[in-house]
Parts: C-alpha cells; structure tokens; sequence
C-alpha cells in the first residue's frame, strides 16, 4: 500500500507506537497499551489529525499495523471531518457494505446505475448470479472479447446491420458464404436488392451456376459481374455447401432490400472486417442478432467507444482488449490523458511499481522536482533522508540505478508537475485496490502505444467511453455463454452498466447480494453515496487492503462519533 506522508510529528510518533505495540505482547498482557498517536507535550504539529486515546482488542493483530496507519492517513483525516461521511458510516448498514469493498466503490461511483437496482435486492441478487457465473466462464469471456473489439472497430456498419436484425442474423449464420462474395460486390448487391430473383434458386445450385456462366442471357445479372463470379471456384464451393443460402435470402427479402437501398448502405453493412468476424463467431453473432434490445444497446455502446477515438483503430482495440483495466480511469479521465501526454515516463517507471505508487499518492510532494531532476536524483539515493520516499526505499534505490528509467524521467521536463496538477486524480487512484490495474504494465504500453488518441480525446467523452467499452465486453460474453446461461443476456441487454461492473467484481458484488438491508440503506442514501463516490479521499481510503478490517475497528467507531 503506498503510504501518503505529511511532514508532520504526529506521523513518527505514531509509526512508534505501532511497532511498539506490535512488539509488546508483554506489556499489552499486563494492562491496556495507550499510545502516543496525539502530539507529544510541548510539540507543535502542523495538522491536527484523528487522536484516539486508546486502542481496543479488536484493534490490535500482533504484528499487522495496517489499520492504525490507515487511520492516521490523509485521506482518513479528510473524511473524517466529512459529517455526510460520518453519518453513513455510523449506520450498521455501512459496515454491511464495507465488507466489500471493491463493491462499495463500484456502488458509490455509478450511484445512479445502482440506486433502483439496490432498491429490489431480489433483483440486485439475479444479475449478481448472472455476472458471477458469466465472470467464470472463460471461453465465453474469450469470444466476447474478440466480437466486442470487431463491433467497436466497425460501430457504423454494425449500427447499420442492427438496424436489420433479420438480414444480421442471415448473414451471421451464412457467414462464410457472404465472405466469398464480397470479392464480387456487384452480383452480390444485385442478390441483396431483389433476393426474389434469386428464389428460384434454393436448392439449385446447378441452375444457379448455368445462370451466372450465361449471365448476358437473365435480365437480373446482366451486366453485374456475375460471369466472374461463375469463374471464381472458390466463391462458387461455398454456394454449393450452402444449400440454403438462397432460401435464406428471399425469406429475409425487405430486411435485405432495405441494407442495399443505397450505395452506402450497402458498403456499410458489406464491411468485410465485420463479416470476417461473423466467420470467426458466427453463433455469437446470431444470437445477438436475435436479442433485439441487446443488439440496440451493443450499437450504441460501440458508437460511445469509437466516437470517443475518433475511430483511431489502434486505440480502440488497446481499449477493448483491456476494459477491466481501463475502467480504473472512468472516474478521473484526466489521470489516463496525463499518462499518455507523459507516456514514456510511465513505461520507464512500470518496473518500479512501488515508487510510482508513492509519487502518484504523493504527487504535490513531487513538484518540487520539476524542472529539477538533478534533486530528484539525488533523493532517489539518499531515501533515508527523504520520508516520502523512505517508505518504498528500494524501489526508488532501484530506480536511481536504472539508467533508462532516469533518463526517460530527465528528458520529460514537465512530468512531475502534471502529476502535481492532477493530484486528486491520482491520490484516488493509488489506493492498492486501483492502481494494481489501472498502472499495469499491459495497461501503461497499451496507452503508451496510442498515446496520440489516449491523449487528444479525453475528459468525460472517455469516461463514457470506458464505460461503454465495459458494457459491450459483458454484452458480448453474455451472447457468447447464451447456450449455457440464457438469463446473462437477459440481464445485460436490460441492465448494461451494472452488469458489467458486477462480472468485473463479481465474488465481491455476489457477497453483497447477501445483505438485502445494506442495499437498501445504499438506495436510500444514493445521493450522499454519489457524493462520495467523486471524492478522490474516499476513494483512496476504500481502495486500502486495510479498510475492511478498520470499519469494524472500536477506533473507527469512536472517530465517527466524536470527530467534529
């Protein structure tokens, strides 16, 4: 966990007394151990932090000093003092909802996804069993995955098939024969605009094949490239295998009539990447193409994601192919536009993830480093006389050891004082739970490979975007596990957002179905929850491995009681 340090007395005071405390069983033995969190006498302390007086049984794990230290924390001493903070965590019900943690993030930051959902905790429970099943389903993960990335690669012709579910589906089941024809585009549109020409057909390949060779001699192929069509034996195999290709057709005729009533939207539905996907995941493709209102949400959600790129391909598919790490950034887009306008700097100091760790957590401590490397480097070797950076001293040893990652830090002249400048963000985010994601390597060379795109089109485009990105990733694996949990689809099509957070924590979010009056507590009290959901000090706080464990703390509940 990185350690925000304040230069304060109070501090090694207390670092003191828990490892006291966690050394002196003896002492403890022999009567209630008191230590000196408060100031000392005589001593004048910059900030007055939380002082509780005493420590409680439950306080104490031999050993583990995870919990004090989280309560003498900046971001403890912030909330607090936050009477709205204070009020919902008095409530047993808060306590209930701690207990997941990860959960109660997710709650709070999307308060208005969860507020009706919370409200029903029969119905909270559904989609929680749904998520955590789809969650444990790896295969239909996988090829959720790879039909979400092609949606989103493809949004305007996708949104122009979903607009003809019945034509989509066809050509989903058929795919492989529509994938040959594409190399003859004009027999093709001529089949798509009149498909009851082609009725005759069905079940006639002979026929068929006689009438393309001789095509100057049938008014509905003349002059459209069929007799190329006839020469292409490849093409021409895979009308043959597909003995029901031309019924299809006809019996989806105005659906096709209406994708070739244009040029363009011809062109649009016929996108070869798309129907090469439908190949690769045909089954999948099918069944969305029969969800109507999942079909229209995965339009949408893929629009969200490449409007947000200016449909940059690259960036897309670094998106689509790590939403869970991405989503980290919903909430503080500024923080993922920092790291792609500095991302060399970042690839530089993700092998020395406990030191960025420290400096994002302290990021204004940072600044003075600006423009000054020379001082940053001199601290990096001299940890012991540095408290902030004495806290991960091996890392930032290690750090000044690696010649490229300084030189990388050298030559980003302003990469201390943008993490400065964007300090609440990153606080927010260096909580254990966000940053082992959020700051991964995969995550820091995805951005670092399109940094252009991550870095021109942020703010809140790109928080919608991350989030669409999560919903269409859980769409599509919903589709792709349709044969083995029907009910997945069904929650994903109606609840989109909420589903894909739950798959994304679903053991935390399915424990959290258990507790109906805390869900109930949390609908009740959304609004307060949504109010600390954008607080980057609660998130900081709930995001500790330590926070769990310290809500059921005597001290906890004293400091809810008595702060002011």
């Amino acid at each position: 966990m990185a350690t925000i340090l304040p230069s304060s007395n109070n501090r090694k005071l207390f670092t003191t007394a828990a490892a006291i405390l966690a050394v002196g069983v003896g002492a403890y033995g022999l009567g209630r151990v008191y230590p000196p969190l408060g100031p000392s006498s005589g001593t004048v302390a910059p900030a007055q932090r939380y002082v509780n007086s005493q420590v409680g049984d439950n306080d104490v794990t031999l050993g583990d000093t995870s919990v004090p230290e989280l309560m003498q924390s900046d971001a403890f001493e912030a909330m607090v003092k936050d009477p709205g903070f204070r009020k919902l965590a008095r409530d047993p019900n808060f306590q209930a909802l701690a207990k997941n943690p990860e959960a109660l993030s997710a709650l709070a930051a999307n308060a208005h996804v969860f507020q009706a959902i919370a409200s029903d905790p029969t119905r909270f429970a559904s989609i929680a069993q749904s998520a955590q099943q789809l969650a444990s389903n790896t295969a239909a993960n996988n090829v959720g995955n790879l039909v979400a990335t092609a949606i989103a690669l493809n949004a305007e012709s996708f949104k122009t098939l979903a607009s003809q579910p019945a034509a989509l589906r066809v050509m989903a089941d058929h795919a492989a024969t529509f994938a040959a024809l594409l190399s003859h585009g004009d027999a093709l549109a001529a089949m798509v605009k009149s498909p009851a020409a082609f009725s005759q057909y069905a079940g006639n390949f002979a026929s068929f094949q006689q009438a393309a060779a001789n095509a100057s001699k049938n008014s509905a192929m003349a002059g459209k490239g069929f007799e190329s069509l006839a020469a292409d034996s490849k093409a021409m195999n895979a009308l043959r295998s597909d003995a029901s290709f031309f019924h299809s057709l006809s019996a989806n005729a105005s659906s096709f009539a209406a994708l070739g009533a244009s040029q363009a939207s011809f062109d649009s539905a016929f996108n070869r990447n798309l129907v090469n996907a439908m190949v690769a995941n045909s089954a999948a493709f099918s069944s969305l193409a029969a969800n109507n209102s999942l079909l229209a949400s995965a339009a949408t959600q893929a629009e969200a994601v490449s409007s947000a790129f200016g449909k940059n391909p690259a960036a897309i598919t670094a998106l689509m192919r790590n939403p869970a790490n991405f989503s980290q950034f919903g909430g503080q887009p500024a923080a993922l536009g920092v790291m792609a306008n500095h991302s060399q700097a970042f690839q530089a100091m993700s092998t020395h993830g406990a030191a960025l760790q420290v400096m994002l957590a302290n990021a204004a401590a940072f600044s003075k480093y600006g423009g000054n490397f020379g001082a940053f480097q001199d601290a990096a070797n001299h940890t012991s006389q540095n408290s902030v950076m004495a806290t991960q001293a091996k890392s930032f040893e290690s750090l000044a050891a690696d010649a490229k990652a300084m030189g990388a830090l050298k030559s980003d002249s302003s990469f201390f004082q943008s993490l400065a400048a964007n300090a609440v963000a990153f606080r927010a985010m260096s909580s254990d739970a966000n940053f082992s994601r959020a700051f991964s390597a995969a995550t820091i060379n995805a951005v670092a490979a399109n940094s252009k795109a991550f870095g021109m089109f942020g703010g809140a485009n790109m928080g919608n975007a991350i989030g669409a990105a999560q919903a269409l990733s859980a769409q599509s694996a919903a589709i792709a596990s349709h044969g083995v949990n029907s009910q997945a689809a069904q929650m994903a099509a109606a609840y989109p957002q909420a589903f894909a957070l739950m798959a994304q924590n679903s053991a935390a979010f399915a424990s959290l179905a258990a507790q109906p009056a805390a869900l109930r507590y949390f609908s009740a009290n959304a609004v307060a929850f949504a109010r600390l959901g954008q607080d980057a000090n609660f998130s900081k706080l709930v995001g500790s491995a330590a926070f769990a464990n310290a809500v059921t703390s005597a001290n906890f509940a004293n400091a809810m009681n008595t702060a002011q």
